[in-house]
């Protein structure tokens, strides 16, 4: 009986293949497009995006179009093929623009980029992309239905972006380039004035300061030291009884001695 079994489910393997391969050589676009359906349904997205591709150009102009094209975006994203998925929920939103998956469409460009955002050591455009994709859906869906957890989702990129610009300003002060350190540092801070890494970065900010003074021909240490003055009090003012408190303190006294 098993034996019997296991035939008849490689027979029925053999029939199905050979329906969807002649699905796939077929002119006959509406038996194309409800065999996509039927794969559609069965959760099959590989056959169901292969067979929807087939048919979106012949059912382009009519209502079906906008089905195809929702229901490719959809078989993409299900294989995790997010950048195929992408361009199909924003070919939907550009080619009918007064959709009523519009809401849906936008949200889901967004999650597209979100789900191929890397990881922090790696280069960030597709965590930017996500970030304004989320940020124009919020903008022309204020009261959408993916509004929470697209601003969840900017939350969480914009902390890998100031982790990247965080780890990127360490970098240059590790490597002991104190001029670039000082311009990386400070740019962070610009970009996140509200950093968890605020006060470290302050911290090296003017200790790359001082040491860049330290290091400068005599004709710059002037300028040099009081702009490491200057770091010192960015600093000291906003953590007087931070965690480098002392560190800066010595720091600020040898400044004292070189310039008096």
């Amino acid at each position: 009986m098993k034996k019997v079994l296991f035939i008849i489910a490689i027979i029925a393997c053999v029939g199905c293949q050979s329906e969807y391969q002649k699905l796939l050589k077929s002119d006959d676009y509406e038996a194309v497009y409800n065999g996509a359906m039927k794969y559609y349904e069965a959760k099959d997205y590989y056959k169901s995006y292969e067979l929807f591709e087939k048919a979106l150009p012949a059912f382009r102009l009519t209502e079906k179009g906008e089905t195809i094209t929702l229901l490719l975006a959809k078989s993409y994203y299900e294989e995790q093929d997010n950048l195929m998925a992408a361009y199909y929920f924003e070919r939907l939103v550009m080619t009918y623009p007064t959709s009523t998956q519009l809401d849906y469409a936008y949200f889901y460009i967004a999650k597209c980029y979100y789900n191929i955002s890397p990881v922090v050591t790696l280069d960030q455009t597709y965590t930017e992309k996500a970030i304004q994709s989320f940020q124009n859906y919020i903008n022309k869906f204020p009261q959408g239905a993916y509004i929470k957890e697209s601003n969840e989702c900017i939350g969480e990129l914009r902390a890998k972006l100031e982790e990247k610009a965080y780890n990127n300003s360490k970098i240059f002060f590790n490597l002991e380039d104190y001029k670039a350190a000082v311009t990386a540092l400070k740019n962070c801070l610009k970009q996140y004035p509200d950093s968890k890494y605020r006060e470290e970065l302050l911290y090296l900010t003017l200790r790359s300061s001082f040491l860049l003074a330290e290091n400068s021909v005599e004709s710059k240490k002037e300028d040099r030291y009081d702009m490491a003055i200057d770091d010192y009090h960015a600093y000291i003012d906003e953590y007087p009884n931070g965690q480098w408190a002392k560190d800066a303190e010595k720091i600020f006294l040898q400044i004292k001695k070189r310039t008096h």
